[in-house]
């Protein structure tokens, strides 16, 4: 018998044909490093733990990784999941940024961890532009746009929440904090 939780077998014929797959054979010949080989290639997938409760039953828990954003990739929209992985749009989620650009993951994660050591909330994020200098800018759901350098990012989105809430910067919405030691502000 395979016992799987934490996942719903109908979002994946992927995970659908290991589990068949695993019926078929003696849970003394499972391999634990080749079901988690077989099962990692599912990119919705975060985190595995199996157990073998003898003599015939295999308990695998799934967990689904955490989407963190939208982008599109040769044509296609992607989620960028936690688990550095693109996985292919096949559910609506909203209140996800959507992120312009050709990325890797790993600037984006990396990037997504700057904001974290802020006080900056990623959940206020609309749009992320991506240039190939290794740089973003950041589109928040109230109209703002910061030009962000490409060092110092949790310093600089610190600065930024304490400058929003000053009452002579209601109006403007164009931040730029890409020259060193300068901020220019526009309204437009």
């Amino acid at each position: 018998k395979v016992k799987v939780s934490g996942f719903d077998l109908d979002q994946s014929n992927e995970v659908k044909d290991i589990v068949k797959n695993l019926k078929s054979k003696s849970i003394f010949l499972i391999n634990h490093s080749e079901i988690k080989k077989n099962f990692f290639s599912d990119n919705a997938i975060g985190e595995l733990s199996i157990f073998k409760n003898y003599p015939s039953t295999l308990i695998v828990d799934i967990k689904k990784t955490q989407f963190l954003a939208l982008t599109n990739k040769d044509g296609e929209e992607y989620f960028i999941g936690e688990n550095g992985k693109f996985i292919k749009k096949n559910e609506t989620i909203s209140k996800l940024p959507y992120i312009f650009g050709d990325l890797e993951i790993n600037e984006f994660l990396e990037f997504k961890k700057n904001i974290d050591k802020s006080n900056f909330k990623f959940n206020q994020i609309l749009n992320l532009y991506y240039f190939k200098s290794k740089r973003w800018n950041i589109e928040t759901d109230k109209g703002y746009l910061i030009k962000l350098p490409r060092e110092n990012i949790s310093e600089i989105l610190n600065l930024f929440v304490r400058l929003s809430k000053e009452k002579n910067f209601n109006d403007k919405r164009i931040i730029d904090f890409r020259q060193k030691d300068q901020i220019i502000m526009n309204a437009e």
